[in-house]
């Protein structure tokens, strides 16, 4: 009988606690919208907050459905976590351009923060981001981001991925093939030379690579993020910890190598750039400074994913979207035919492809790969749009709300190039076209990204004919997302059928 009451008192006293957090939460919440100073928001549940509301279907689909209700920003709660959405071009162009300063820093949630510790580019802040981004802006520009011979370098990658194409018969998986291709554009810039798709430690480095980023999607590694001593048990987060220490032990073992072969008087990428930069400040004397292996090997892990994940998810899509609708993917060979012929398709002949042109920007704006785009975090007080948002507050600016904005786009929620071209066929930029992010954290490879999306897509529908397999249902060929916060088209495989 006793440990029968203790048991009964323990779950009442549980019940009991769960209960005036309840009520807390409710209360917390009525007062805010009451008050009207703080966005408003759905009533979050205690402890998880609105984690239940958000992964009960896909994030990105319940976000919109709360922005009918709530207006263009409004807070969830991630956990005990509060975060401020901003839905719609307005509102996420008014944050990061106009108020680039208040809204310009990374929030970090205990998962990345745990294995990245501020250092890099993308997660970092303050001086470490400030310095991390410049020197590797100055210098993959010297290796020739954006530049003509760096122009051939994918050019020559491309040819590399149109052997690794043919050597399917029937269905694949391009994905994995397109990780490869894309992977090695940065390795040549980070190390100064590519990789063979066949070497095991290349291709289980760029398959921990974009694992990693697809799990930090996962329901279990958002639950560890708010509630880490629960989140742990799940098998997702150590998964997630385990890639993140192998690719960094191999990144340690290549960045080591090359530092045993350096000739300062031949640099042959970033790498090596990093390396005599930080040589020559120990022989200055300066003992203090961001230019530290920790940082070394954050930033090139940062660089690695930025260069691999994005654009092969997008020519993913395109690639999966051409099969979908045969008759575009027609028409876009039959202007590469007219214009460019059987030559190699350059970067510069976009201007006189426009539907080509329009057809890549559309699938870019329609598939929006970094949905939710990354989280930032406010560095002041502000009153922003009528409402107060305190400093430290992290902030999602909703990249997929501003791409199938209806106010800026006539159909947001179908394939359709004509977004992207006037009534004369010419090709047409568009200000809410804001794939890359905007403003202090736009994307510092976005001129990259879209000279390799251009080739890999135009080369490659130049010399395959893209199909799905027979027998594929009609419902298997839905743009219809694998997850939500960084989406990926369904796991149908392709058929790339030589011309």
């Amino acid at each position: 009988m006793d440990i029968l009451y203790v048991f009964l008192q323990g779950i009442y006293s549980i019940v009991l606690c769960l209960t005036v957090l309840l009520l807390i939460h409710c209360l917390f919440s009525n007062i805010t919208q009451k008050d009207g100073k703080e966005p408003p928001g759905p009533t979050p549940y205690p402890i998880f907050g609105n984690f239940p509301q958000l992964y009960l279907k896909k994030t990105h689909v319940t976000l919109l459905e709360l922005s009918k209700q709530f207006g263009s920003i409004f807070t969830i709660y991630l956990g005990t976590k509060k975060v401020v959405v901003l839905v719609g071009y307005n509102a996420v162009k008014e944050a990061l351009v106009d108020y680039a300063e208040v809204f310009g820093e990374r929030d970090l949630t205990p998962i990345i923060d745990e294995h990245f510790q501020g250092h890099g580019i993308v997660w970092a802040n303050d001086d470490t981001w400030k310095e991390m981004r410049r020197f590797s802006m100055i210098n993959l520009k010297d290796f020739g981001m954006g530049k003509k011979e760096f122009e051939d370098k994918i050019i020559e990658e491309c040819h590399y991925l149109m052997e690794a194409f043919k050597q399917f018969k029937g269905e694949f998986d391009v994905k994995q093939s397109l990780n490869n291709a894309t992977a090695n554009i940065f390795c040549s810039l980070i190390y100064g030379n590519r990789f063979d798709y066949n070497d095991l430690e290349f291709t289980s480095l760029v398959h921990r690579t974009c694992r990693n980023t697809t799990l930090l999607s996962a329901p279990s590694v958002q639950l560890y993020n708010m509630v880490p001593w629960i989140g742990k048990w799940f098998s997702y987060p150590n998964e997630f910890k385990k890639a993140f220490a192998a690719n960094r032990e191999q990144q340690r073992k290549l960045v080591s190598h090359l530092k045993e072969t350096l000739d300062p008087k031949m640099c042959r990428g970033f790498v090596d750039a990093f390396l005599i930069h930080q040589d020559n400040l120990e022989k200055s004397g300066i003992t203090t400074s961001h230019f530290h292996n920790e940082n070394l090997l954050i930033t090139i892990m940062n660089l690695f994913v930025a260069g691999t994940e994005t654009s092969a998810r997008t020519v993913t899509w395109g690639l999966f979207l051409m099969a979908k609708y045969p008759k575009i993917q027609e028409k876009v060979r039959e202007e590469l035919s007219s214009v460019v012929g059987n030559r190699q398709v350059q970067f510069k002949d976009r201007t006189e492809l426009p539907f080509t042109n329009a057809v890549i920007h559309e699938t870019q704006r329609l598939t929006a790969v970094a949905a939710l785009g990354l989280p930032h975090r406010t560095s002041q007080d502000i009153t922003f749009r009528g409402h107060f948002i305190k400093k430290g507050t992290a902030v999602y600016p909703f990249l997929f709300s501003v791409l199938s904005d209806e106010s800026k786009w006539e159909k947001p929620y179908t394939f359709y190039p004509e977004h992207f071209l006037d009534k004369d066929g010419k090709f047409i930029q568009r200000d809410a076209f804001m794939v890359f992010s905007a403003g202090r954290r736009v994307c510092p490879g976005a001129n990259l990204a879209r000279t390799e999306v251009f080739i890999f897509f135009t080369t490659l529908l130049q010399h395959f004919r893209i199909t799905f397999p027979p027998g594929v249902s009609e419902d298997e060929l839905l743009l219809s997302p694998s997850d939500s916060l960084i989406l990926n088209p369904s796991n149908v495989k392709l058929c790339a059928v030589p011309l």
